[in-house]
């Protein structure tokens, strides 16, 4: 199960877990729309895997397995790709 991370790594941005513009890789490595257009051009700074839109978890489900709140974040950004 995804673990629908709540915040961009690269610029710290809210990412709730019930609204669209979040995407991640495999590894669930997760950043914003804006981040991961221009700044990363599509690829994991971490893992050079792909980025994909990441799922909504809305409504009951997300009541019953709610988003993580611990918030993982590059201290000096992303590099640019």
């Amino acid at each position: 199960m995804l673990q629908m991370r709540p915040g961009c790594e690269c610029c710290d941005r809210d990412l709730p877990a019930d609204a669209r513009g979040a995407f991640v890789c495999s590894f669930e490595c997760t950043f914003c729309a804006d981040c991961a257009a221009t700044v990363l051009k599509g690829a994991c700074p971490n893992c050079g895997g792909g980025l994909t839109a990441r799922p909504l978890r809305t409504g009951v489900m997300l009541a019953k397995y709610p988003a993580a709140t611990s918030r993982t974040v590059k201290v000096a950004g992303c590099p640019a790709v």
